[in-house]
């Protein structure tokens, strides 16, 4: 029987071959895309407190962003989005600008350097090889720790948790909009996927986005923007001031920040699609690497601080994206929104809220494959799983993650056990506490 002739999309995506479909992968990139659209307001709004144009910031955030995540669909075919990072941001924001003092050309031109040094790490292997080589407890601890993380923001973009000065947080006003919505729009999703509607997600979406226009919580603002100048942020690097060596150990600390944060985001994203193996390796994960790695290098001299690979991927393969067309897709919307921004800020964070929540769900359930017996397995996967979100950062809970490995391996005996690649990087977390 002759096999009826692929379509194009199918030929350079291998579509057939990871069982999926070319609409199942367009609602992957809408999903992924409205759970990551936040970056391209609350970018702005960060790096607007250095002082940079924000509106300018608002463009070149989802140029680099479009940018990036195409190149990651049609060069390593995998579903995996790239943005601003959130992290690298509030660093340059708060800390580099606000807390030393820098002019935002010097902070933004200290990011650029570490983000080169993060490339040249990608593209001769290092990076590779380190990604490679983190042990599998580390790894699910790695991915239910970014879970637990994006459930944490999904709860705070609702309400659900607020912080209290007395108890650290606290739950929230439970007669509030964004709480009772939030919460509807994470029961609906949890329903709707039980009983198999890969939908489930955007229907969530649209259902709490109009219930929150009837109530008048959700404004229409238009449907066009003309996109504003971008010149003011583009290129303006302050090589002569950040080449000073009492800001080297800032560079090496942005290039650990940047490295972390987006090789642990890239192990949960391949973990939850099923495209890792038992060693954390998966297709094209080279060419991921540089791609992703380019591209923070783009998004500093764009003036938007570093890129890197967003866990709202999650999002887009809980609905069933598997290949790079969900990101290709991811990339065109972000260039669409350019001219529609008003209508993507139409949606409001409470309604992506129970996206987040559940992706939570979801991540944590592969702590069941963790022998929970062999402590030096099992403690390290904790530590790695609560200090993400307790400490709010991706690169924190990783490094505790390592060191504790290694000090569990080592205090029973067992050092054999650590490798090569896992004492280096234990070596290097320890240094950056120590040095840095």
């Amino acid at each position: 029987m002759i096999k009826p002739k692929r379509s194009l999309l199918q030929r350079l995506f291998k579509l057939e071959e990871h069982g999926t479909t070319v609409r199942t992968e367009l609602i992957a990139s809408f999903t992924t895309f409205i759970t990551m659209v936040y970056v391209i307001f609350v970018n702005p709004q960060i790096l607007g407190a250095a002082g940079m144009d924000m509106k300018a910031v608002f463009v070149t955030t989802a140029l680099i962003t479009a940018v990036g995540c195409i190149l990651m669909g049609f060069i390593a075919n995998l579903p995996i989005a790239v943005a601003p990072g959130m992290g690298i941001n509030a660093y340059f924001a708060y800390v580099l600008v606000a807390g030393m003092g820098l002019a935002w050309q010097t902070g933004m031109t200290i990011v650029f350097l570490g983000a080169v040094g993060f490339f040249l790490l990608s593209i001769f292997r290092v990076r590779y090889w380190m990604v490679s080589n983190i042990p599998l407890s580390l790894r699910i601890g790695i991915g239910s720790g970014c879970g637990l993380l994006i459930a944490l923001i999904g709860l705070h973009n609702a309400g659900i948790i607020v912080a209290n000065p007395d108890t650290m947080v606290t739950i929230g006003n439970v007669k509030s909009i964004p709480f009772a919505l939030g919460s509807l729009g994470f029961l609906l999703i949890a329903v709707l996927a039980y009983r198999g509607l890969h939908a489930a997600v955007l229907i969530s979406f649209a259902v709490v986005t109009f219930i929150g226009w009837l109530l008048g919580d959700v404004q229409y603002k238009g449907v066009l923007s003309v996109p504003p100048d971008i010149s003011p942020v583009v290129g303006q690097l302050d090589l002569s001031g950040a080449l000073n060596m009492t800001l080297a150990g800032i560079i090496i600390s942005v290039m650990l920040i940047n490295l972390f944060e987006s090789s642990g985001t890239l192990i949960a994203v391949t973990d939850k699609a099923g495209l890792a193996d038992e060693k954390g390796c998966y297709p094209n994960q080279q060419k991921s690497l540089c791609i992703d790695s380019l591209s923070s290098v783009g998004g500093a001299f764009m003036g938007t601080s570093a890129v890197t690979a967003y866990i709202e991927s999650t999002s887009g393969v809980v609905v069933g994206g598997r290949t790079g067309l969900m990101a290709v897709g991811v990339g065109v919307l972000f260039l669409l929104a350019i001219f529609f921004s008003p209508l993507a800020e139409m949606v409001p964070a409470y309604a992506t809220a129970g996206a987040l929540i559940y992706i939570g769900v979801l991540m944590m359930s592969d702590l069941t494959r963790i022998d929970w017996n062999d402590l030096t397995e099992s403690v390290p996967a904790f530590v790695a799983t609560v200090m993400m979100p307790f400490s709010f950062t991706i690169t924190e809970g990783i490094a505790a993650g390592f060191v504790v490995y290694s000090f569990m391996k080592l205090g029973t005996g067992r050092w054999r056990e650590v490798s090569a690649c896992t004492a280096v990087m234990t070596l290097l977390f320890l240094g950056r506490y120590i040095f840095l």
